[in-house]
């Protein structure tokens, strides 16, 4: 586990990344991990420039989230598309391989496609109502992606 420079923890678990592209429609690679959202294992892309847990509608769909449950209606911009979808609070699990799962709350975005609008898009990790929850670092010559709480002093 990654420690700071007076011993203590910075992170309590560490997982494996993929370094590939998303999608078969995707070129660009992006760092994939393992995931469960309420308990659904699915593999989500790691992006510090976005926003929100937002995830599939697949999986949107296996939650059954009502969307009048939700913390609201919102619109996003997801790869130059515009999404209409439903915010809502859910659990997250980074699965660890090495050390301690962490499990925190975030707020995801369950996106409501049009009758015959397809999605191309992996499940993704956004910054804002997601990452910034932990502590987070990526080793890339291991390909590790450790992750840890945020304590007091973060």
């Amino acid at each position: 586990m990654l420690r700071f420079e007076d011993g203590r923890l910075f992170s309590q678990g560490a997982c494996t990344f993929s370094y590939r592209p998303a999608t078969e429609q995707d070129t660009t690679p992006r760092i994939m991990i393992g995931v469960q959202i309420e308990g659904l294992y699915t593999e989500t892309a790691v992006d510090t420039g976005g926003v929100y847990l937002v995830c599939d509608p697949e999986i949107a769909d296996l939650l059954e989230l009502d969307p009048s449950s939700g913390l609201g209606a919102d619109r996003l911009e997801v790869r130059g598309f515009k999404v209409r979808g439903t915010l809502h609070r859910v659990s997250l699990m980074l699965l660890a391989q090495e050390g301690q799962s962490l499990e925190l709350e975030v707020t995801a975005f369950l996106p409501r496609l049009q009758p015959g609008e397809v999605w191309s898009f992996p499940t993704f990790m956004g910054l804002m109502g997601c990452l910034e929850r932990l502590r987070f670092a990526v080793a890339p010559t291991t390909d590790t992606f450790y992750f840890g709480p945020i304590g007091d002093d973060g």
